[in-house]
C-alpha cells in the first residue's frame, strides 16, 4: 500500500527547496481539474464547501459530516495528491473535536486546520469575527494532537489563528505558538493583509523550522503574493482559496444573464461540449476499467 497523503505532505514540507500550492476546490468537477492542472496538493475551501453543497454563505452553517463528506470525495480522487482541509472550529467541544479528526483521518485527509473563532464562525476574511479565550483554543489544539496519538496517524494539524483582526499581531503569534508548543505542525496567521504582517509570522517561526502557511483571497484585502515570494518569505504552504470560486461565479453569472437575455446557450458549445467535460473528469480511464473488466469476464 502506498505512504499515506499525510506522509507525502510531510516531505514536501521537509524539501527546503519546495513551497506547497494548492489551488482552492469545493467539488468534484473543480478539484479533477486542478489535479488534471498538475498540482501535487489541493486545498478544501471552507466558504466554497458552504456555497456548493449548501447553497450558502460561510457563517459556520457547514456541519463537520457534510464537511468531512466533501474532503472524502475530494481526498479519494487521487490519492497520490494530498489534499488539506478547512475543520473550522472542529465543531464543538473537545470530544467534537476528537471525533472530527477522527472522521478526518479515516477519510484520507493529508492535513486540516483548527482556527480560535466562536462555534457560530464566519469567513475568515469577512469583519466581525468572534474569539474564544486563549485556553479554550489550545483545548481544540490538545484534543486533535490526542485522538491523533490514539489513532497512530501522522495527519497533519495547522494551527490557525483569527485573532490578528481583533486583538493585533503580536497576541495573534502569542496564540499561534502556544498551539505550537500544544503540538500543531504548522501556524497559520488567517488574513494577513500586510508585508510586514506575513514577514512577522515568518520570522515568528524561522529558528524553529515550524513551517507557515499563507492564505491568499483573491478579490479580499490579503496582501498578494506569488509561490515564488511567498518562498522567498519563508511560507512553506500558499494556499489560493477563490482560485475556483472566483471565475465559477464570475463566468456561470454571464452565461446565464446571456441565456436569459438572448436566448444562447450555445457561447462555450465548441470548447465545452460534453465529450471534453466528461474526459475532464475521467471517462476514458472508467472505460478503460470497464474494457478490462468485460474481458477478465469472457
Amino acid at each position: 500500500m502506498a505512504d499515506p497523503s499525510s506522509t507525502r505532505l510531510r516531505q514536501m514540507l521537509a524539501d527546503p527547496e519546495k513551497i506547497v500550492v494548492c489551488p482552492g476546490v469545493y467539488d468534484g468537477i473543480s478539484a479533477r481539474l486542478a489535479l488534471n492542472a498538475g498540482f501535487d496538493a489541493l486545498y478544501m475551501t471552507g466558504a466554497g464547501t458552504s456555497m456548493s453543497r449548501l447553497g450558502m454563505a460561510d457563517l459556520g452553517l457547514a456541519t463537520m459530516t457534510e464537511m468531512k463528506n466533501n474532503a472524502e470525495m475530494i481526498s479519494n480522487l487521487d490519492r497520490s495528491v494530498p489534499v488539506i482541509a478547512d475543520a473550522d472550529t472542529g465543531y464543538g467541544a473537545p470530544i467534537n473535536v476528537g471525533r472530527t479528526v477522527a472522521a478526518y483521518i479515516a477519510a484520507g485527509v493529508a492535513a486540516f486546520h483548527l482556527e480560535d473563532q466562536v462555534v457560530n464562525k464566519k469567513c475568515g476574511h469577512l469583519a466581525g469575527k468572534q474569539l474564544v479565550s486563549k485556553d479554550e483554543y489550545l483545548t481544540r489544539i490538545r484534543a486533535a494532537v490526542e485522538m491523533r496519538r490514539r489513532l497512530q496517524s501522522d495527519i497533519i494539524i495547522i494551527a490557525r489563528t483569527d485573532a490578528l483582526q481583533s486583538l493585533g499581531l503580536e497576541e495573534a503569534l502569542v496564540r499561534l505558538q502556544a498551539a505550537v508548543d500544544a503540538g500543531a505542525d504548522v501556524a497559520f496567521l488567517e488574513a494577513i493583509s500586510t508585508r510586514e504582517q506575513a514577514e512577522a509570522v515568518c520570522r515568528a517561526f524561522k529558528d524553529s523550522s515550524v513551517p507557515v502557511m499563507y492564505g491568499m483571497v483573491q478579490g479580499s484585502k490579503a496582501y498578494k503574493m506569488t509561490p515564488t515570494e511567498a518562498k522567498n518569505m519563508g511560507f512553506k504552504i500558499i494556499v489560493y482559496a477563490a482560485v475556483c470560486l472566483a471565475p465559477t461565479f464570475l463566468s456561470v453569472s454571464k452565461a446565464l444573464e446571456t441565456l436569459k437575455e438572448d436566448g444562447d446557450c450555445e457561447k462555450y458549445g465548441p470548447e465545452a461540449n460534453p465529450h471534453r467535460l466528461f474526459d475532464a473528469c475521467g471517462m476514458q480511464e472508467l472505460l478503460e476499467f470497464d474494457r478490462v473488466s468485460a474481458g477478465l469476464l469472457n
